[in-house]
């Protein structure tokens, strides 16, 4: 059996503020295995944003130990980027810039020569079909072609783990699916590992192979989605929706404000 490409174990975040200690995130242990689609699922407010902003090192941990691709998160950060790609729910391109310049700086982040960043953006371009979209703007791109691009750019240095955050977030369902038929091409052709978060329950039942389900800072469920169906609401039938409802008490996005 191959190695676990991430391993935490007591994962723990805490937060000092005026009114006393947050616990964020409980001890969390996880492991997922290479080339694993994991969707790690929670409410508002359950430490899910918290975690993997110390898994992709935007946040150090309380405590805890994490190993990714074979390198320590608290005592090889940098090495642990280098085999990572992060995709945040947010985005982060420049609306001045095209879609080659934004790909040739990225690859050129990751200390790629200028030849081999513009070969990359090429082959990025290539495969994540923005080939005919290489000149344009960002700014005149569609919602489901800036996902694409930004897609690409967290894939320019090959990682093994690819880190989603909310990556269908807005958009329309044409564009929700051909980001589906994405997400499971890059592991069937590179075999790369996707930790992917979100808020849309049929996202995760169609692409995930196993499911991870934390809320107040800890792990509450695990399991293929199949097996949460039918462990927590006794109908293999069921939605996804009816088994998150029965773990937690509450829906998979709410109007409570995240306090984390």
């Amino acid at each position: 059996m191959s190695s676990p490409v991430i391993h935490a174990r007591g994962l723990t975040r805490t937060f000092q503020l005026k009114s006393g200690t947050v616990h964020a995130v409980r001890g969390i242990d996880l492991t997922v295995a290479p080339g694993e689609i994991l969707g790690f699922l929670g409410p508002n407010g359950a430490g899910k944003t918290t975690t993997l902003r110390m898994l992709v090192t935007l946040l150090p941990p309380t405590g805890g130990s994490v190993q990714i691709a074979g390198h320590d998160l608290l005592r090889d950060p940098a090495g642990v980027r280098r085999r990572i790609g992060y995709v945040a729910q947010s985005g982060g391109l420049d609306p001045a810039c095209g879609v080659r310049e934004e790909l040739i700086t990225q690859g050129r982040l990751h200390r790629l020569s200028k030849s081999e960043a513009c070969e990359r953006a090429e082959e990025l371009a290539g495969d994540l079909a923005l080939l005919d979209l290489m000149d344009r703007p960002t700014a005149a791109l569609s919602g489901g072609q800036r996902r694409r691009l930004e897609i690409a750019l967290g894939l320019v240095n090959r990682p093994q783990v690819l880190f989603l955050d909310e990556p269908t977030t807005g958009l329309d369902p044409g564009s929700r699916a051909e980001l589906w038929d994405l997400v499971r091409r890059i592991r069937a052709e590179h075999g790369t590992t996707v930790f992917l978060t979100t808020h849309y329950l049929d996202e995760a039942d169609v692409l995930a192979d196993r499911i991870v389900v934390v809320d107040a800072g800890a792990i509450v469920a695990e399991g293929t989605p199949a097996d949460l169906k039918s462990r927590f609401t006794g109908d293999p039938a069921a939605s996804l929706q009816d088994a998150f409802l029965s773990i937690t008490g509450r829906a998979a996005t709410s109007d409570e404000p995240i306090a984390i």
